[in-house]
């Protein structure tokens, strides 16, 4: 299992969600900044070949999403906390339709 950070103090809006994971996870400069395109990166974290996170686990590992301060989060920007908590669960579910592992577990540190 693998845990990767997420600082949600630094998340105001939807542009600097997007940065903040960007940056965490490594997406490619083609990132699309939406969230079609987060569960795209997501999606292949299992995935070297694809280059879309340099932020990688095994084939049956799980990837920790920690929100710090989720609950603050959740408070100052629900919409952006539901997503994360959908998308998460979309990128499990897709994986979940070609008989593989989830990927996603999301933690959020009060």
């Amino acid at each position: 299992m693998k845990t990767v950070k997420i600082d949600t103090n630094k998340i105001v809006d939807w542009n600097s969600f997007h940065k903040v994971f960007s940056d965490t996870m490594g997406f490619p400069g083609f990132y699309g900044n939406n969230m079609n395109a987060w569960i795209d990166c997501m999606t292949d974290i299992d995935n070297p070949g694809t280059g879309m996170t340099s932020v990688l686990v095994g084939k049956n590992e799980t990837l920790v999403i920690e929100l710090s301060n989720g609950r603050d989060l959740k408070e100052r920007l629900p919409e952006i906390h539901e997503a994360i908590l959908e998308c998460s669960a979309f990128v499990n579910l897709r994986k979940l339709e070609f008989n593989e592992k989830a990927l996603i577990a999301v933690s959020t540190n009060a």
